[in-house]
């Protein structure tokens, strides 16, 4: 599915919020593989706009009791397709998000698999605003240092994405691409433009809307944590190959407490019978902060707080 922050602080943040950073990646069993030469990136945090907000960010807690939530409703009703309690919740979602959440800052985890071969680990921190829509990363691994930004064009048209490389580019300072262009693409399984979770809702709508046109879809569902974080596991299979469908088995973690989607992974079917499924795609978000306030400032790319 579509891919795609913590709040950027300014270079001169105190060691005390850097260490809570790091011993927060630190606690975190996704990011056990964040490393560099055998120690774990500290984070560069920067911020490119601060003003008053009305309200301060909704951060997620830590750890949230699954009993403490209440539930979603996935409850199957006679006679109807196993897949359409979960597009009842992924539509809800969509709805919620589209009426509570502006913007939000995240940690993404990224993993595809392209013409045939799984790609490196990806983590970001990243920022994301819907409305206009854009995007800003900046990348832990592998590429350390790597930045992109993106912006909506008019009525929602694609922009251009502004990037500045973590190598020999750098001395180029930024530049700007055609989000779906062989360079910007290198590497990636879906434009800039896709990523976030609300493009991960809107994905699993129309693929769970196909599905349901057929049969052989086994669904469960259950009460799982994931990065510290209370979630239901809505996991769908497909035992049957189909050209009907995109994978063999999805996963689909839902948040209890922010009920929105933190993890999407979707496997193919395995080469011989009872042999493990390959991973086809994975992307996790963690430490969601939700309604910072962004502005345009925080994704002009003539701020001089940005691409430093």
């Amino acid at each position: 599915m579509r891919s795609g922050l913590s709040e950027f602080l300014p270079a001169a943040a105190t060691r005390g919020l850097a260490s809570l950073v790091v011993a927060i990646l630190s606690s975190s069993t996704a990011f056990s593989q964040v490393q560099q030469d055998g120690q774990l990136v500290e984070p560069i945090f920067r911020v490119a706009h601060e003003e008053a907000v009305a309200q301060p960010p909704q951060m997620a807690s830590r750890i949230t009791p699954p009993a403490a939530q209440a539930p979603l409703n996935l409850e199957l009703r006679p006679g109807e397709h196993p897949l359409m309690p979960a597009m009842r919740v992924a539509q809800e979602g969509l709805v919620r998000i589209d009426t509570t959440i502006a913007d939000y800052s995240a940690m993404l985890i990224k993993e595809e698999r392209i013409n045939g071969e799984l790609m490196p680990k990806e983590v970001a921190f990243i920022k994301v605003r819907h409305q206009p829509f854009a995007v800003y990363m900046f990348f832990l691994q592998p590429h350390k240092g790597r930045e992109c930004l993106y912006n909506a064009g008019p009525n929602n048209t694609k922009g251009l994405l502004v990037a500045r490389d973590c190598g020999f580019k750098k001395r180029l300072g930024k530049f700007e691409l055609d989000p779906d262009g062989r360079l910007a693409m290198n590497g990636q399984k879906y434009p800039i433009y896709k990523l976030g979770v609300r493009n991960l809702v809107t994905e699993l709508i129309d693929v769970a809307t196909n599905d349901t046109q057929f049969g052989e879809c086994e669904v469960q569902t259950k009460q799982s944590v994931i990065n510290g974080r209370a979630a239901t596991l809505i996991e769908v299979v497909h035992p049957i190959p189909r050209q009907n469908f995109r994978f063999y088995k999805a996963e689909l973690f839902i948040d209890n407490e922010l009920k929105l989607p933190i993890r999407y992974a979707s496997y193919m079917w395995p080469e011989q019978p009872g042999g493990e499924p390959p991973l086809e795609e994975a992307y996790t978000y963690v430490n969601i902060k939700l309604n910072n306030g962004f502005t345009d400032a925080d994704f002009d790319k003539e701020n001089v707080e940005l691409f430093k």
